[in-house]
């Protein structure tokens, strides 16, 4: 019988993870009085955002989907306009083709990767270019810090002069081919949310190596304010600038990026070797074209399991979820084309997120094996 809630401390599913380091770059800043709206950590942390994913620009923001906000604005996409989207990914990454007036067109995963197909991906380039209804963009997104297989998703893209965005929200420390994640397309989008690799408590950074898209984003980032004497707007802006305060700890949090990457796949490791032999239990695959950051441990067992495992956890105190439920199932996007979907509804309805945090302890990593076990061999 596993020991009761009340005599255990909660394990949760991706806390963040900050130190004495975080610490001192804030109190620095504070300190400096650089609170708000802009500072020197602000301009540091998103040198460093591009120094990370090998990219000439990074634009630091209240959120990751105000980055994606911003990059749909730059690749052009008004009202009316398609935008083609995975199906199976958090909700912002649709939402932000809303914003716009725009709909989404969503496609199902590969299971080799659960992140987007990319024959998927061409086929319906193709057709809509034959039918002549090309969409606006594509969005990747790189699945629990997997990067999706971006040579041929650009190469489709590219037969047809159609901008990528790449939503590497979930991805920081991630590589496709060498390559970091968020370096692919014309626009990479970072989050930097409390449940995330690393984190500013709140926050997201658009990368890019086009120049002319980062001066846009500030632009449109800072209220579209013009660079007069008074307050001009030729066009509607947004408040999404990071603050200083919130830069400095995310300057930290890079400072420690790779222990942090370290941690995570540690755990997926010893997930996968003390569930692995489990009757029906497979983990995320593991792509060939990449090392993920293992963001998140994801499993998949029988439905019922599933929902019987995250119940016992949480009954003693430990937080686990199911994967994303896919955007083409949910109410809100009911009405929207969908092309395939039985390959991202199979993960959701068997998926399961195991406690991940860079900080969880081997005790921690104990507690939750031993309550998978015991439900699973029930």
């Amino acid at each position: 019988m596993t020991e009761p809630a009340e005599r255990t401390p909660r394990i949760y599913l991706s806390p963040p993870d900050v130190t004495d380091v975080e610490r001192k770059l804030l109190l620095e800043a504070f300190d400096s009085n650089w609170v708000a709206p802009v500072g020197p950590d602000l301009e540091a942390f998103e040198d460093r955002c591009a120094e990370v994913t090998g990219v000439r620009h990074a634009v630091a923001l209240s959120s990751g989907t105000a980055a994606l906000h911003l990059a749909l604005i730059a690749a052009g996409v008004r009202r009316g306009d398609t935008v083609l989207v995975p199906s199976f990914t958090f909700a912002a990454t649709a939402n932000a083709v809303m914003y716009l007036g725009a709909r989404p067109v969503f496609l199902d995963s590969t299971p080799e990767s659960w992140n987007v197909d990319p024959q998927i991906v061409a086929d319906e380039l193709r057709g809509r270019a034959v039918r002549g209804n090309l969409p606006r963009a594509v969005i990747t997104v790189d699945l629990y810090g997997q990067c999706a297989d971006y040579e041929p998703i650009l190469d489709a893209c590219d037969r047809y002069g159609i901008p990528l965005i790449e939503d590497a929200a979930e991805a920081l420390g991630a590589t496709y081919r060498g390559r970091a994640a968020g370096s692919f397309g014309q626009a990479g989008v970072l989050s930097f949310n409390g449940n995330k690799i690393a984190t500013t408590g709140g926050g997201g950074v658009l990368v890019t190596d086009d120049g002319s898209i980062a001066t846009q984003a500030r632009h449109l980032a800072t209220q579209a304010r013009e660079p007069v004497l008074h307050y001009e707007h030729r066009t509607v802006g947004y408040n999404y600038r990071l603050s200083n305060l919130l830069a400095a700890v995310g300057r930290g949090q890079l400072q420690r990026l790779p222990r942090l990457v370290e941690a995570r796949r540690a755990t997926f490791e010893h997930y996968r070797a003390a569930l692995g032999d489990l009757p029906g239990v497979t983990f995320q695959p593991g792509a060939a074209h990449g090392v993920p950051n293992r963001w998140l441990t994801c499993l998949l067992l029988d439905h019922d399991q599933r929902d019987r495992v995250i119940a016992e956890l949480d009954r003693v105190n430990i937080e686990a979820r199911p994967t994303w439920k896919p955007m083409h199932l949910q109410p809100v996007y009911r009405d929207c084309v969908m092309r395939g979907g039985s390959v991202s509804a199979d993960l959701f309805h068997r998926g399961l997120c195991l406690p991940s945090g860079s900080a969880l302890t081997p005790h921690d990593r104990d507690r939750v094996v031993s309550v998978v076990r015991s439900v699973v061999m029930q």
